[in-house]
């Protein structure tokens, strides 16, 4: 491996630790609006989707990266903003208005950190043919990541709650920057013609097949969803304790690890659109199977499904990064993350709607059901 492929490597693995690490005050967060604000899950299921609202809006941040100064840049802005307001979330006791502001502004450095990454492994990576390979380090070491934010956001919830968690990712936001000092970019602007965002636009919303592919992973990744109804029976009917729900959040980013490394081998051999397919009727069978959820299937599937995911999880994002626009990386392959990214909202917006109308068992069916929308655009995808 080369000089600059090993900074390549190292700043893609060094982003996504920290994406990954970010979730270190999520448990305790969890905690805070569960059992001191008593706040339902579905009003819970709201906030998170507005938290990660900035995601929505990725082909812009794209927009930004490719065309002013460069993705190390961003990168370093990003960090600079964080470490500003894990000090802050950290030190001061916010109100639940300003809390909820804050956390949105640092998930949006963190999707500014991650559009500028991407862009860097789209364009890096159909250079050297190694999307696939990139992405599998990307999504190891975010795992990784959930090692220590299973066992020690668990830990840190129980003993401090949620500002510690913030305070501890300041050491994080210093180290990265290392490697985004080390990897020289390229000047990709230098022969670019004039152009605007209408302009960048436009010409994506003219490519038919990148529409396709968008709509596609929406479709792929949408489903009402019932995971956060499934955290509170692991609280109040399994009585699990924080500390076992982190251990057990860590055995399965373990399995996680090894579904990216299986991916990581056959990433270059596979037929991503025949897998696709397949994959689509496994995502219904592992939906409905959380009908019949106690104790040890919690354990099973958590740890099982872990694996799976990731592999799956990994294909999709090679065949969003191998269907970029030359030239405008980082904001299509962003706009296609957003397609992804909206599902998220959308998934739990509609269950938060449907668990008190329908009830969980229904709940569980119909996301199951959903799974088969994308089925039709298969074909289509070339």
């Amino acid at each position: 491996m080369n000089k600059k492929l090993f900074w390549i490597f190292t700043l893609s693995s060094a982003v996504y630790f920290t994406q990954g690490i970010e979730g270190l005050p999520s448990q305790g967060l969890f905690y805070y609006l569960k059992e001191t604000l008593n706040f339902p899950a579905e009003k819970i299921m709201i906030i998170s989707s507005i938290i990660i609202s900035a995601w929505l809006v990725k082909p812009l941040i794209g927009y930004l990266i490719d065309n002013f100064f460069n993705k190390k840049v961003w990168i370093f802005m990003a960090l600079a903003f964080d470490i500003i307001l894990s000090l802050w979330v950290g030190l001061a006791t916010l109100p639940l208005f300003a809390l909820i502001t804050m956390l949105i502004l640092n998930s949006a450095n963190s999707a500014f950190r991650d559009v500028a990454v991407d862009g860097i492994m789209c364009v890096e990576g159909k250079k050297y043919s190694l999307t696939g390979k990139i992405q599998s380090v990307q999504w190891i070491s975010i795992t990784i990541a959930g090692l220590f934010t299973g066992v020690g956001g668990g830990y840190i919830a129980e003993k401090w709650g949620y500002r510690m968690a913030f305070l501890a990712l300041i050491p994080v936001y210093l180290v990265v920057a290392i490697p985004a000092y080390f990897y020289k970019e390229d000047d990709a602007k230098q022969n670019k013609p004039p152009t605007t965002l209408l302009l960048d636009l436009k010409k994506l919303f003219s490519h038919k097949k990148l529409l396709i592919i968008g709509l596609f992973i929406f479709l792929y990744k949408f489903s009402p969803s019932f995971g956060t109804p499934l955290f509170f029976i692991q609280r109040d009917t399994f009585k699990w304790g924080k500390v076992w729900i982190g251990v057990l959040g860590s055995i399965s980013t373990v399995f996680g690890v090894i579904g990216s490394l299986l991916y990581y081998k056959f990433s270059q051999k596979i037929n991503i659109k025949k897998w696709l397919y397949f994959s689509v009727f496994l995502g219904a069978v592992t939906s409905l199977s959380y009908l019949y959820y106690t104790p040890v299937t919690a354990v099973i599937y958590d740890v099982i499904y872990s694996l799976i995911g990731m592999f799956i999880f990994l294909m999709v994002m090679d065949f969003m990064a191998r269907n970029s626009v030359k030239g405008l990386e980082a904001t299509s392959f962003a706009l296609l993350c957003s397609m992804s990214n909206l599902s998220i909202p959308a998934s739990n917006l509609s269950g938060a709607f449907l668990l008190p109308v329908i009830g969980l068992k229904w709940l569980i069916i119909i996301s199951s059901l959903t799974s088969f929308l994308c089925l039709p655009l298969i074909k289509k995808i070339e």
